[in-house]
């Protein structure tokens, strides 16, 4: 299984008044890990778009647990921990680690698919099944009926 792991540089404007990562930029970093696995496993936001689908969120949560700052070498992976048998709707699971050890914040999403034309949820092209196939799991992985 692929445990993407991706690494981002702490920007300076990536901080907030207090000199520490602004909370939004957390998901950000989810955002990236996310987006960075799909387009390495083929689907990209030129496939999406070919195939008119694209992922929606419907929860998602962050659980900070250590500052992060300028400087810090950060790295996010990402895990699935939930999913359709058919792909369609999943929950993924990020941890954001400060210097490749200390975990600083976990993030879970729930999402699908939607058919960005239609505006409705949709069971996702067979690419997609192959790519996801190939995401890590979670300890605790469950598949889930939609």
């Amino acid at each position: 299984m692929n445990n993407n792991i991706v690494s981002v540089e702490v920007r300076w404007a990536d901080l907030d008044p207090n000199f520490h990562l602004r909370h939004s930029v957390y998901y950000d970093y989810g955002a990236y890990s996310r987006i960075s696995y799909l387009s390495s496993n083929g689907i990209t936001a030129q496939f999406m778009h070919q195939h008119g689908f694209g992922p929606i969120i419907f929860r998602e949560e962050a659980i900070f647990k250590k500052e992060l700052k300028f400087g810090d070498l950060i790295t996010v992976d990402l895990k699935l921990v939930k999913a359709s048998r058919d792909y369609a709707r999943w929950t993924m699971q990020h941890q954001i680690f400060k210097n490749n050890e200390i975990v600083a914040a976990i993030i879970t999403l729930d999402a699908a698919w939607i058919d960005t034309s239609k505006r409705k949820l949709i069971t996702p092209v067979a690419e997609v099944a192959d790519s996801f196939n190939k995401v890590a799991r979670a300890e605790n992985f469950e598949w889930i009926e939609k």
